[in-house]
């Protein structure tokens, strides 16, 4: 994790150097970056950041996804007035283990629209989800397993 950081900041360095804060020139530093840690590997301590990079830039993806597909259900919900809703307070059992792990899934899980994260249990093996229509809450969490919590893990594994 600490070498994409590292790359990161020799991307704003690159950035800085030339006066230029666009995307492409960005994009360009974070490569020349990524080629001179690679050069450097062992004192660096990884080779994996671009496919950690691909990682981020994977979950990045899935959230806007996600984004978009429960703001479709919510806006459904709301232009149907006549519809049942069952909401449901589910309890989330975690496979991420970690503060930074359990607080970007939180955090995913609130931004997400009709849906909202109670509470974390004192062992931090389960995170308390709101959800605003689950009529079957062992499909929500398959689909928040799938579609983020693995994501985290294999970004914060690399």
């Amino acid at each position: 994790m600490a070498t994409i950081l590292i790359n990161m900041l020799l991307a704003a360095a690159w950035a800085a150097m030339t006066g230029h804060f666009g995307f492409l020139n960005l994009l360009f530093g974070f490569v020349i970056g990524g080629l001179a840690l690679a050069m450097i590997r062992e004192e660096a301590g990884s080779v994996s950041h671009f496919r950690q990079a691909a990682m981020i830039i994977q979950l990045a993806l899935i959230f806007v996804y996600e984004l978009i597909k429960s703001s479709v259900n919510v806006a459904t919900i709301v232009l149907s007035p006549s519809r049942e809703l069952q909401p449901a307070i589910i309890a989330f059992p975690l496979d991420v283990k970690t503060p930074a792990e359990i607080t970007m899934l939180a955090n995913m899980i609130t931004l997400t629209p009709g849906t909202l994260s109670v509470d974390v249990s004192d062992d931090r093996s389960t995170l308390y989800i709101h959800a605003i229509d689950a009529p079957d809450p062992e499909a929500v969490v398959r689909d928040t397993k799938a579609s983020f919590e693995r994501r985290i893990q294999r970004v914060f594994a690399s």
